[in-house]
């Protein structure tokens, strides 16, 4: 085996290759072959700098470190398009021909048997043979996708050289066998995947680790949300302000006189007495016409006209019927 030597890779593979018959993947690998050709000579990469590797659907380049890896980028980008559509126009649907490609750098050595060696050429063609890549052509309507090292970019794309604008790269990562391996694509990344920086998803819930439920009206805060719907509060705050418009039923109705001797009320309620219900509002005037009315028990006999606040006068007779006395 030689010592390994430092190397351009350049790696390109016709997609769909093994859903043709045999007469269309003859005519794919002419045209994958003359594609290539073009491409390495506008390049001014002749044969006497590259060895060539045939993988059946795909060609394999190693290139001498001292060619220019500017001009094959530049030749990739509008090259390899403009002979793609011209191919493309002129043949049948079966026959149309898209590619992915990959460019790298690394050390690659040769064995005995003309066989290539080398873990930058491992990663490589697992960056051409990865779902990333494969999707980013599926979603365009060009015929190329374009993938490049790490080193390549760091070398290279990052300076924005003319014909290989910076800004047309895009950061990914795919998995591989030894792990994820990160690379730039050119173009933009296909939906589904997630490249650095990226973000989404539902809106994070809030700092007590809620979320409003589905269809909830988040309009209002949650304090006011909770006394307007709360049935206890509500009864509550009615409760207060019916008791808050009725005088108190031990005060007199009358005008006082100064040192008349005031009638003694009943005594307030222990605080742990239940509620008792609201009165009727104030100046209500029910009316009895015939009969006699009970209530609880009591009996209420004759004519009656009762005033919330006020005195009643006639017979009344608690406790008791039939007009006895109490």
């Amino acid at each position: 085996m030689t010592d390994p030597v430092s190397r351009t890779i350049l790696l390109l593979d016709i997609e769909r290759y093994s859903d043709r018959d045999d007469v269309e993947q003859a005519y794919l690998r002419r045209m994958l072959y003359d594609i290539t050709d073009r491409t390495l000579e506008s390049a001014g990469i002749d044969e006497r700098l590259r060895l060539r590797a045939d993988r059946g659907d795909s060609v394999m380049e190693l290139i001498d470190a001292n060619a220019s890896v500017t001009a094959l980028l530049r030749a990739l980008l509008t090259e390899v398009p403009d002979q793609l559509r011209a191919v493309n126009r002129m043949a049948s649907s079966s026959a149309q021909i898209r590619l992915r490609g990959v460019v790298a750098t690394g050390y690659i050595a040769v064995d005995e048997h003309d066989g290539w060696v080398g873990s930058d050429l491992n990663h490589a063609c697992r960056l051409l043979d990865a779902g990333l890549l494969r999707a980013a052509l599926r979603e365009r309507p060009d015929d190329f996708a374009l993938c490049v090292s790490e080193s390549v970019h760091a070398g290279i794309v990052r300076h924005d050289h003319p014909g290989i604008p910076a800004q047309g790269f895009h950061a990914v990562t795919v998995d591989s066998k030894n792990g994820p391996l990160r690379a730039w694509l050119h173009g933009p990344v296909p939906h589904g995947t997630h490249g650095p920086g990226e973000s989404g998803g539902a809106p994070a819930p809030d700092c007590s680790g809620e979320s409003p439920a589905p269809g909830a009206d988040t309009s209002t805060p949650r304090t006011e949300r909770t006394a307007a719907t709360d049935p206890t509060t509500t009864a509550a705050s009615g409760a207060a302000a019916t008791a808050a418009a009725i005088p108190d039923p031990h005060e007199p109705s009358r005008t006082e006189q100064p040192g008349e001797p005031r009638e003694p009320g009943p005594s307030a309620q222990p605080a742990q007495q239940p509620a008792q219900p609201a009165a009727p509002p104030a100046n209500v005037v029910f009316t009895f016409g015939g009969g006699s009315p009970s209530f609880g028990g009591s009996l209420v006999a004759g004519d009656q006209h009762g005033v919330s606040g006020g005195q009643v006068t006639g017979d009344v007779h608690l406790g008791r019927s039939g007009g006895e006395p109490a």
